[in-house]
């Protein structure tokens, strides 16, 4: 008994060391718990105080005169299209669906929307075609196909393919120059002559500056001569383009012009580079073809910011005034498509008083 008495108090003691281990380590991890605790807390309070001064800091660059208020909302309207569904977008398509039968669906492309994908492009109206195509006509509705393309910033007629074979027949029309396209454009000054045609290939090139890049640029096939002025014929750049554009003047006020622009070719930024570069009338809210050796926000007349309401400092906000307004397609018969200019593209010309009422 004894002895067994003594055993049993021996292993009193060891049970006493567990259980103090046991609170110990409870213990430590109700303290490592805690603090985990606090650090998840401290980490939620730090990103709501920076999206509380974020907030006010938007709240504080919200320009008090309207017309900035207009031009900032535009400017963030690219972003907003890259965050939305895939699911919304495509419905927004739908909404600005202007035409369809059993060919074609054609749509009033919005402004900032990119036609294809690429590197931080999360939105673009390739991918939403097959969407589209179930919320025109059902779930069983195969993808539309693409007949051509708009520049992002570009707003207006685009002709969508209900199937690859009227696709394929679109494109021929496009490439053979059976499809008429009206584009219209308020540019910086006055062309001169008010109506012609300018016919100068385009070339790409790299601009060499300290933040190099690549532009559309003229190669023509003429030049001055410096001893004379006699008009010289030069070398023919082989990487060139032929480019032709017709353009007429539609209305002038306020040193800008609202012009009627026809490409008759389909090269890349073909219209922006003969009005920036051929005719010395740059788009208005055009940043890329304003300059040539620099990426700077376009410089406007005094007459032009004073009508617009908007300070030179905001001018880089100015989306591109560029839209496909018309256009022409032979399929089968004679098809006429046109599109109304978007709501930013009409108040610019009410505020430039640009009058199109007889156009």
């Amino acid at each position: 008994m004894a002895a067994a008495s003594g055993g049993a108090m021996r292993r009193r003691p060891a049970a006493g060391l567990v259980r103090a281990v046991r609170a110990i380590c409870g213990s430590g991890r109700a303290a490592a718990a805690a603090e985990a605790e606090g650090l998840r807390a401290e980490q939620l309070a730090g990103r709501l105080r920076a999206q509380r001064s974020q907030e006010e800091k938007q709240n504080r660059e919200i320009p008090k005169d309207p017309a900035q208020r207009w031009v900032q909302k535009l400017a963030m309207l690219s972003k907003q299209l890259q965050q939305i569904h895939p699911n919304v977008l495509a419905k927004v398509l739908k909404q600005a669906t202007v035409y369809q039968n059993e060919e074609i669906v054609v749509i009033n492309k919005p402004y900032g929307l990119p036609v294809h994908g690429g590197p931080g492009i999360k939105n673009c109206i390739t991918d939403v075609l097959p969407i589209l195509a179930k919320m025109l006509e059902n779930m069983n509705a195969k993808p539309l196909h693409l007949c051509h393309r708009l520049d992002k910033e570009t707003t207006g007629v685009m002709v969508l393919a209900r199937s690859k074979e009227v696709a394929d027949r679109i494109r021929l029309l496009f490439k053979t120059r059976q499809v008429e396209k009206i584009y219209w454009a308020i540019s910086l000054g006055d062309p001169d002559p008010a109506e012609g045609i300018v016919d100068i290939p385009i070339v790409e090139k790299e601009v060499r500056s300290h933040q190099s890049h690549y532009k559309m640029t003229l190669a023509p096939n003429y030049r001055l001569s410096p001893e004379d002025g006699k008009v010289m014929k030069i070398r023919k750049n082989r990487n060139a383009e032929s480019a032709v554009t017709r353009y007429r003047l539609l209305a002038s006020s306020s040193a800008c012009s609202l012009l009627e622009l026809q490409p008759i070719t389909g090269v890349k930024h073909q219209i922006r580079v003969h009005l920036a570069y051929g005719l010395g009338c740059p788009i208005l809210g055009d940043h890329k073809y304003s300059h040539w050796s620099k990426l700077a926000p376009q410089k406007l007349p005094e007459i032009t910011l004073k009508r617009l309401k908007l300070e030179q400092s905001k001018a880089r906000h100015l989306p591109l005034h560029l839209h496909a307004h018309r256009l022409s397609l032979p399929l089968g018969q004679q098809i006429d498509l046109i599109c109304k200019p978007p709501v930013f593209f009409q108040k610019t010309l009410k505020k430039l008083d640009l009058d199109v009422a007889n156009d």
